[in-house]
């Protein structure tokens, strides 16, 4: 299933993110734009979330199939 559609991948990146921040999460330092690393770090994930969910369903062959055939249209 998964073959097909590699542009799923795309979806572990937030959470590849948001993992990574836990052992880094008992620091203050470095200060980041005036925000405690992980917060920044946070926020750096946050913003990036879109962006990876847009790829991912940008590329995906069926979600891409389901858009030029009309569907999940609301009226």
């Amino acid at each position: 299933m998964f073959a097909k559609r590699r542009s799923l991948w795309w979806l572990l990146g937030p959470v590849v993110l948001y993992v990574l921040a836990l052992p880094l999460y008992n620091r203050v330092e470095p200060v980041i734009l005036g925000l405690p690393f992980f917060m920044a770090w946070t926020l750096l994930a946050t913003v990036l979330t879109p962006g990876c969910v847009w790829l991912a369903a940008r590329k995906d062959p069926l979600f891409r199939a389901d858009r030029d055939r009309g569907g999940s249209e609301s009226t």
